[in-house]
Order: C-alpha cells, then structure tokens, then sequence
C-alpha cells in the first residue's frame, strides 16, 4: 500500500480492502451515497462492495459519457441526493472516470454549500490525473470544464484492478496524461515512457505513482493555478478545442485521444514560439502518432476551433495564452499565440501523419 499525503487528504493506493473498508468504518457519516454510471455500476461496484463491505448506502446511477458532463445530469443527481435525505454530515462517493469525479464532486461540494465526497477512479485517466488538485465541474456550451469550483476531496482511492475492467481506448486515453506529465516535468520518465509499444503493463501502480508526484509538486506549489500549475495544461488548449467540437459530432473523441492531438500541435508551438528543437517535436508527433494513430484535422473546422480557444480558462485581455515546453521535461506557461501561429501548428498536425 503507497500513500501520497498532501495537505488536506491523502491517496490511497492499492487494495481497497486495504485502505477503504477501514477508512469508510473509521468515519461517522449521517448517510452514503456511490455515484456510478452504467458501466461502473456493472463492472466496478461489486467490486467495491465486495473489498469494503460496504452495505447501508444510497445508489445514484447516471448515464456514461462526457456529452452528459453537464448541468442537466448535475441537477438529476442533486434531485437524488435530496430524495434520499442527505445532508452536511453525508458522504458522497465517486466510482468511476473523470466525468464522475468531476461532476460528481461539483455537486457534493454545491450540495447544501458543501459536504465530504471521496473519489474512487477507475480508469487510468481518471487515476493519474484527476486524483490531485481538486478542480471539479462540468461542461458548458462545448467548452470543457466552464463551470466549477476548488474543493478537496475528503480522500481518493486507486485501485489497479479497476484497470482491468477497462477497453483498450480507455487505457490508451489515460496514457495521454502520463506522457503530458513527463512531457512538462521529466525528460527521464519521458525517455521511459517511450520504449513502451503497447499497453498491456502487468502493472501500472508504479507508473501511476510516478505521475501522481509529478502532479502533486506541481500543485502543491500552486493550489489555485495562478502560475506554474498551468503547466499541467499542456496539449489542453488545442486539444480541449477539438474534444469539444468532436464532442458534436458522430465521432467523439475520448479525452486523452484528444490531448494527444494537442500536445502535438502544441509540441509544434513550442518550436515556433520557444525554440523546442524540430527532432523533439518529430519524436514527440512519431510516437503519439504510432500509439494513437492520426486524427483527420479538417480545415473547415479551424474556426470552430479558434472560437473554443477563445473561451478557455488561461486566456487573458483577449488572448490565446498557452502552456508550452523546452527543453523536454521543463514547461513555460502564460505564452501568447495569434491565430496565425495556432493556424501553422494545426496544419503541421493535419500533414504530420502522412
């Protein structure tokens, strides 16, 4: 069992029985209730049940997927919990991905002005990059994570063996965030995280652990990303552009899917911008390109792409500001891009894979 402590929770990893099942007795809450959604509820709760024995609890159950991150889904769960008479004093628990997390702890902490939620990821995304910083919310108008507040959660629980449950795609997605962290933090882990050529890791918990430090550093240095935590949003701008319009389509594109694209790009405007030598965004495109293959940019949808830009988080007086890298392993935030420099690094990624 590791435990990362950070300053007002810890995470847990490894065996639920081995952290959640006493922490969950330990506690004296008015009333539980687990978040699932479909796929959780099938795959993943009995095995919560059955390694905490947890047995006195209220099921909130919502549909699957980001296109219902939204303020629609939140007031159907906020419903429930009134239903089932939970108060200040309950415990909300998270199961599953990053939209659960997300959302799921937006609404405890709104749910009469705030009350205790625990997360327990299940997916490699959700594990890796959700777990630390405490930013939660939900989607607006196509633009990712709008709306939402700051708040810790009470404790976060990894358990590998959620892995297990998950696609291919899902993995694959949640890699993306592991390859971001080394790509901003740790030139090592970088070199590391290449040689792998497919994803069937007999174990991710050390993989994991890795990113979660490199996460915590970062945040711990800047709970409310005024400064250096804008680093973690490299690959995020562009690829929360494309995410979103995706989103609207009959192909939606998973998170990581959609953050490999844009750490790509962004990759190419840190060469443009910062001098990020042209070998090292070839070998970043090379290895993105043969773990998640190419995505098919159209330029008819560039506009759509710049008017999600313009409403992201980290902008400010009206421009585009970016978090970009150089050299590997070092990030530089708040870089101001203008549409011409966004318009080169969206072709270099249009004609990278071919």
């Amino acid at each position: 069992m590791n435990t990362l402590t950070l300053p007002s929770y810890a995470i847990h990893l490894g065996d639920l029985r081995e952290s959640a099942g006493d922490w969950l007795r330990g506690r004296n809450y008015s009333k539980i209730a687990i978040l699932v959604d479909e796929n959780t509820a099938q795959h993943c709760l009995p095995v919560l049940l059955e390694k905490t024995g947890l047995e006195n609890f209220h099921l909130i159950k919502i549909a699957a997927g980001e296109q219902h991150k939204n303020i629609e889904t939140c007031q159907l769960i906020w419903r429930q919990m009134l239903a089932f008479g939970l108060d200040r004093r309950s415990l909300l628990l998270n199961l599953g991905g990053g939209v659960i997390g997300d959302m799921g702890g937006f609404c405890a902490a709104t749910f009469k002005r705030g009350m205790d939620f625990v997360q327990a990821p299940t997916t490699l995304l959700s594990q890796v990059d959700a777990s630390v910083g405490g930013k939660l919310g939900i989607d607006f108008m196509q633009v990712k994570n709008s709306i939402g507040v700051f708040q810790d959660p009470a404790a976060v629980f990894i358990d590998a063996d959620f892995l297990k449950t998950l696609p291919y795609r899902e993995l694959r997605s949640g890699f993306a965030e592991m390859l971001k962290h080394a790509l901003i933090a740790d030139a090592g882990q970088w070199q590391n995280l290449i040689q792998l050529e497919n994803l069937a890791v007999p174990d991710w918990l050390p993989f994991i652990l890795h990113s979660l430090r490199i996460k915590q550093g970062i945040v711990e240095t800047d709970p409310f990303e005024r400064g250096i935590r804008k680093a973690l949003n490299f690959g995020h701008t562009i690829g929360h552009a494309i995410e979103g319009h995706a989103l609207e389509s009959e192909h939606p594109l998973l998170h990581g899917e959609a953050i490999a694209v844009g750490m790509i790009a962004e990759s190419y405007l840190s060469h443009r911008k910062l001098g990020l030598p042209m070998r090292d965004v070839e070998a970043i495109t090379a290895y993105l390109n043969r773990i998640y293959g190419t995505f098919q940019i159209e330029k008819s949808n560039y506009p759509a792409y710049f008017a999600l830009m313009q409403q992201d988080k980290k902008n400010e007086n009206g421009q585009i500001l970016f978090s970009l890298i150089h050299p590997i392993g070092n990030a530089v935030v708040n870089v101001a891009c203008n549409n011409e420099e966004i318009e080169a690094a969206l072709d270099y990624c249009r004609t990278s894979g071919r």
